[in-house]
C-alpha cells in the first residue's frame, strides 16, 4: 500500500508510530542509539523501501517543526549573559571550523569526481554543516548537554545554523541564472536586521506579560497553544525574510530563558519536541536511495571516509589550537563528522540556481544521511580513544530515596553538610553524579544515588517534591544556579540552600531565589584568621570583636552589592592598607644643598630667589 493524498491522515500516523515503537526500542537493544532507529524505519517505509509512501519531501516540511521546537527549547537552557559567554567557540572556533572544513571537503569532489568549481565548493561548503538536532539529541539522551564538549558542539552548531544564511548568498552570486528580479541586497538585508529586532524586542517586553496574562486564566492547554504560537510565529517571521527558522526559534527561547515560565513552556512543548524530531529524522532515512548507493558504491564510501577523517580532524586541531583539553576535543570532534539538515536546503537551492546538477544533488544528499547514520557509531567509541581513566557505567536507581532533606553534590562540602545533619537523625537523601565518589562513599557506609542534579527527572525520582529542604552542594557555578532555578520553579514548597563558588555567584544565586547562601571558602577563612589573631597573642574576647566586625561589614557590602548589582560596590567597608610612602633607610646627617645653583645676581644666597 503507497500512501496517497487520499489516504487517511491515522491511516499515515499509524504506518509512522508502528514504525518508530518497533525500530526505536529495538536499536537502543542493541546500543545503537534511538537515532539509528529512526532512520532505519523511515528507510523500511519509504519510497525506496516498502513503499508505503511515495513522497518523503512533504513529510519533511513537516517533521522540520520538530527541529525549529529543539532549537526554542535549547534556547530555553540558555540566556543572554550564557550566550555571551560563549561568544568565542561560536564566531572563532564556529567560524573556523566551516571555512577551513569547507575549503578541504571542496577537493574531493574537484580534484576525484571532476566537478566544477562553484558546484566542489558549494558542495564542501554544505559537508561542512553538522546536523543540531542528531547531535543535541544524542548529547540530550546522555545528559552530556552541559559537558564541556557539549557545551563546545553546541557553540559550533549555533555558528553553523548562523552560517546558512551567507550560504545562500553565495549560491546566488555564483548562480549563471539572472536573478535581478529579487530585493536589492541593502532591502533583504534591512528585512533580516528588522525581523530579528522584532523578536527580540517581543521576546523583551510583550511575551512575559503574555504568558501572565494566560496563566492567571488558569486553562493549561492555552498555554501549550500559546507556546506552539510564539515558536511558529518566530519561526515563519524569519522564514519570510529569508533566515533560518531554527533561528528564529532559538532567538525565542534564548529572550525567554529569564522568564518565570521558562520551566513550564519546556514541559510543555517536550511531548510536541521528541515526536516531531523523531518523525524528522524517519524523514530522513525515507530519502534514501539504495539504488543511489549500489550503483555508486565506491564514490560514496571514499566521500565517507573523506569527509568524515576531513571534519573530525579539523575540529580536534581548531580546538586544541584554542587550548581545549584532549579529551574534550576529541569527543567534540567525534560527535560532528555528519552532514546536517541545512545541507538539504543547500544543495536543493544550489540545484534550482543552476550552480549544482540533480545528480550531484541526490549523491550528497545520500551522502549527508548516510554520515548521519555513522555518527551514534563513532561517537560511541569515542572513550576507547581518550587515554584518561573514565568512571563505570552506573545506572539510576532511586529506590527508598525519601529523605526529608535532599543533598545534591557529595563532594568534599557535601559530606560535612551531610554529618551535622546525620548527626541529629535526620532523614537524607544525597545524589551526585561522579561513580567513584558514590562508589568510595558506599565502603564507608554512605548511602548516594547516582544521579545529574541538572535533570528536572532526576530531581523528581530523588524526592526533591517530598523534601522539606534542598541543598545544592555541587562545584560548578553554572550547575548550582541550573539546580536552583529549577527547584525554585518546580518545588516552590522547599527551601533551597546553595554552595556558592564566590561573590559574584552569591549575588546571582540570591538574585534567583536561594533562600541561603555560603561562599564556599568565606567560613574557613574566617575560622582561619580566627587562629592567626589567638597566634598572635590576642586576648579572646577581643578576636571575637574582630571577628563580629568583619561578619557585619561583609554583611553590610553584601547588602550594598545586592541593591545596585555590582560586586565592586561597598568597598569602603573593606580594610585596606595605605601605600607606604617611600623614605631613606637611613636619616641625611646633612642638609641638602641643590646643584644647579642659580648664577650671581639673579637669586639671593644658596642661589635662592627672594
Amino acid at each position: 500500500m503507497s500512501a496517497s493524498p487520499e489516504t487517511p491522515v491515522y491511516v499515515e500516523a499509524l504506518i509512522f508510530l508502528g514504525a518508530a515503537v518497533v525500530a526505536v526500542p529495538l536499536f537502543r537493544k542493541l546500543r545503537l542509539g534511538s537515532i539509528l532507529g529512526y532512520l532505519a524505519a523511515g528507510l523500511v517505509i519509504g519510497p525506496f523501501g516498502l513503499g508505503l509512501f511515495s513522497d518523503s519531501t512533504s513529510v519533511m516540511h513537516v517533521a522540520e517543526l520538530g527541529v525549529v521546537l529543539f532549537l526554542f527549547i535549547i534556547g530555553l537552557e540558555l540566556n543572554l549573559s550564557r550566550l555571551w559567554a560563549m561568544r568565542r567557540d561560536i564566531f572563532v572556533l564556529g567560524t573556523a571550523q566551516v571555512v577551513v572544513t569547507g575549503l578541504l571537503a571542496m577537493v574531493y569532489p574537484l580534484l576525484v569526481v571532476g566537478r566544477p568549481w562553484q558546484a566542489s565548493l558549494i558542495a564542501g561548503l554544505g559537508l561542512a554543516l553538522s546536523s543540531t538536532a542528531l547531535v543535541m539529541q544524542m548529547l540530550g539522551e546522555r545528559g552530556e548537554v552541559q559537558h564541556p564538549h557539549g557545551q563546545k558542539a553546541f557553540a559550533i552548531l549555533l555558528l553553523q545554523d548562523l552560517a546558512i544564511v551567507p550560504l545562500l548568498a553565495l549560491v546566488a552570486l555564483l548562480s549563471p541564472v539572472d536573478s535581478t528580479g529579487g530585493d536589492p541586497l541593502w532591502l533583504s538585508a534591512a528585512k533580516m536586521l528588522g525581523a530579528v529586532a522584532v523578536v527580540v524586542l517581543t521576546g523583551r517586553y510583550l511575551l512575559s506579560p503574555f504568558f501572565r496574562v494566560l496563566a492567571n486564566a488558569g486553562a493549561h492547554e492555552v498555554m501549550t497553544a500559546a507556546a506552539l504560537l510564539v515558536v511558529i510565529a518566530a519561526a515563519t517571521l524569519m522564514t519570510y525574510v529569508g533566515l533560518s527558522s531554527a533561528l528564529g526559534a532559538f532567538l525565542a527561547g534564548v529572550l525567554l530563558a529569564e522568564s518565570s515560565y521558562r520551566h513550564e513552556l519546556e514541559a510543555d512543548l517536550e511531548p510536541f519536541r521528541g515526536l516531531l524530531l523523531g518523525l524528522f529524522f524517519i524523514s530522513v532515512g525515507m530519502t534514501v536511495d539504495v539504488r543511489v548507493i549500489v550503483d555508486h558504491w565506491r564514490l560514496l564510501l571514499g566521500a565517507l571516509v573523506t569527509i568524515t577523517v576531513i571534519k573530525t580532524s579539523v575540529v580536534y586541531g581548531l580546538m586544541r589550537l584554542l587550548r581545549n583539553p584532549h579529551d574534550v576535543s576529541l569527543r567534540t570532534a567525534l560527535l560532528l563528522p555528519q552532514g546536517g539538515e541545512f545541507g538539504f536546503v543547500l544543495f536543493s537551492t544550489a540545484v534550482a540556481a543552476g550552480v549544482m546538477q540533480q545528480e550531484q544533488a541526490t549523491l550528497l544528499v545520500v551522502l549527508v544521511t548516510m554520515t548521519m547514520a555513522l555518527t551514534p557509531l563513532i561517537a560511541a567509541v569515542a572513550p576507547r580513544f581518550i587515554r584518561t581513566r573514565t568512571a563505570p557505567e552506573r545506572k539510576e536507581d532511586f529506590a527508598g530515596a525519601r529523605g526529608s532533606v535532599l543533598i545534591v553534590g557529595f563532594g568534599r562540602f557535601g559530606q560535612i553538610v551531610s554529618q551535622l545533619l546525620l548527626a541529629e537523625g535526620v532523614d537524607v537523601t544525597t545524589i551526585d553524579i561522579d561513580v567513584e565518589m558514590i562508589e568510595a562513599a558506599e565502603r564507608f557506609g554512605f548511602k548516594v544515588y547516582y544521579g545529574d542534579g541538572t535533570r528536572l527527572d532526576v530531581l523528581r525520582a530523588a524526592g526533591a517534591e517530598r523534601a522539606r529542604l534542598i541543598c545544592v552542594c555541587v562545584e560548578r557555578k553554572d550547575a548550582a544556579t541550573r539546580i536552583l532555578e529549577l527547584c525554585r520553579t518546580t518545588f516552590p514548597l522547599a527551601e533551597v540552600y546553595v554552595r556558592a563558588y564566590d561573590r559574584g555567584h552569591a549575588l546571582e544565586l540570591m538574585e534567583h531565589g536561594a533562600h541561603f547562601q555560603l561562599r564556599e571558602t568565606f567560613e574557613s577563612a574566617i575560622a582561619f584568621g580566627r587562629a592567626a589573631l589567638v597566634g598572635m597573642g590576642l586576648p579572646p574576647e577581643r578576636v571575637a570583636e574582630v571577628e563580629e566586625d568583619i561578619r557585619q561589614r561583609d554583611r553590610d557590602r553584601f547588602a550594598i552589592q545586592q541593591q545596585g548589582r555590582d560586586v565592586q560596590a561597598g568597598n569602603d567597608k573593606l580594610y585596606t592598607r595605605p601605600a607606604p610612602r617611600p623614605e631613606p633607610f637611613i636619616p641625611p646627617q646633612r642638609q641638602a644643598v641643590s646643584l644647579n645653583l642659580a648664577p650671581t645676581g639673579e637669586g639671593g644666597k644658596d642661589g635662592k630667589k627672594e
